[in-house]
């Protein structure tokens, strides 16, 4: 009786736990708070850059739960298709090689559609997600490919690819990226606060441009 009664026990929790991470949540796409943004992206890029893939995961799975309300699973799923294009992406050395991560963007834009104030076309948006990750290491300028960033943010959020506000939050996120790239491993704790204080600002521009959820 008493094994009976662990067991019967073990099973309710379980079913419990499996409630509380499948369970729908309304996410939202619009509703990440620009401070909580930026501290977690700034962690992600020291992540991605150091190989630290399993990190990279949990940053991607908060962002989702904390900053969007995905649920527990979907956030898990969200940020395992995440982890896995930054990792498919990373060694590639070409546009063609870079084609190796464009399914996990197609399916991570597809479980974030649901959260989006309208609906897009999420293999044209990981399309252009890829085109900007490529540009990066390319002779493209930070401004150039900054407008990239505001396109995808601009198709995300059905705002307009000319809105201001989406376009001066790319451009500033390129320029956080082109301050990271042009000091690689010569990074500081200063320069890390110095990202995360700018992409502070592209996250206060883009909450502005889409407006409250």
């Amino acid at each position: 009786m008493r094994r009976k009664s662990v067991l019967a026990t073990v099973l309710a929790v379980m079913m419990l736990l499996a409630v509380f991470a499948c369970w729908p949540r309304k996410a939202d796409l619009r509703a990440f708070n620009p401070a909580g943004m930026a501290r977690i992206e700034t962690a992600m890029w020291r992540d991605y850059y150091e190989k630290r893939y399993g990190a990279l995961f949990y940053r991607l799975y908060e962002l989702s739960r904390t900053q969007f309300g995905f649920s527990p699973l979907d956030s898990f799923r969200i940020a395992l298709a995440a982890a896995k294009a930054a990792r498919a992406f990373q060694p590639t050395r070409s546009r063609g090689e870079a084609a190796a991560a464009l399914p996990e963007l197609v399916a991570y834009y597809g479980l974030l559609r649901p959260a989006a104030p309208l609906a897009f076309d999420e293999e044209k948006l990981a399309r252009l997600e890829l085109d900007w990750w490529q540009a990066r290491r390319e002779a493209v300028g930070p401004r150039d490919y900054g407008r990239t960033i505001a396109a995808v943010a601009a198709l995300t959020y059905g705002k307009s690819g000319d809105d201001p506000a989406m376009a001066a939050s790319g451009t500033i996120r390129a320029e956080a990226m082109a301050f990271r790239d042009a000091r690689r491993e010569s990074m500081t704790e200063r320069d890390w606060t110095e990202i995360e204080g700018r992409l502070l600002r592209a996250y206060q521009l883009l909450k502005a441009g889409i407006g409250n959820p």
